[in-house]
């Protein structure tokens, strides 16, 4: 598995799709760093943090995810929905599903940014949708995984830690992963 998950991401750098689309960006809010490039260095210093916590297997998953998930922002329109087919989330996915038929990972490409989603509605309007929140609760298998990736992908230069805090809190007893609050990395 090792050696296929490895495959898979040396295919995913070499694509000229990706390597197009990772000199996009310029810092914005959510992402100072700016480019896309810049992202996934960021990123892959937070895995190497939460390494020593992770199999080999996890953190080749990780690196996946880490230089899949917003790569098509470039190819995206702004402010569409998540599941909607011309979304950052669904072209990821999309993406990542021609290196890789996990679909559990293909999942936590395509939901990534849910919890934080999930957040904002709740910041804003002191509510959030518990049927989203269901959905995304019964989609996603692997939560050690994906609380992993949340936190590496949440966790960067000058991005507030409260969105990860209120989810992790919403999720307690929800869902089995050794990742959580407790975990966030300064």
């Amino acid at each position: 598995m090792e050696a296929a998950l490895q495959t898979a991401l040396d295919s995913i750098q070499a694509d000229a799709r990706y390597q197009r689309n990772i000199a996009w960006g310029a810092p914005r809010p959510g992402h100072p760093e700016g480019s896309l490039h810049a992202h996934i260095v960021e990123l892959e210093e937070n895995l190497a943090r939460l390494a020593p916590l992770l199999d080999r297997v996890e953190i080749l998953k990780l690196r996946l995810l880490i230089h899949t998930h917003d790569t098509f922002k470039a190819e995206s329109p702004e402010s569409v929905s998540i599941t909607n087919p011309a979304s950052h989330a669904s072209l990821a996915r999309d993406f990542l599903a021609r290196f890789s038929a996990d679909e559990d990972l293909l999942l936590m490409a395509q939901y990534h940014d849910e919890p934080f989603a999930l957040w904002r509605q709740w910041n804003s309007k002191g509510t959030f949708s518990v049927t989203r929140m269901s959905a995304l609760l019964s989609t996603i298998r692997d939560w050690e995984l994906f609380s992993a990736f949340l936190i590496i992908d949440g966790c960067t230069v000058r991005k507030s830690r409260e969105p990860l805090h209120w989810f992790f809190g919403q999720v307690a007893g929800k869902i089995s992963s050794r990742f959580g609050a407790g975990d966030l990395l300064p």
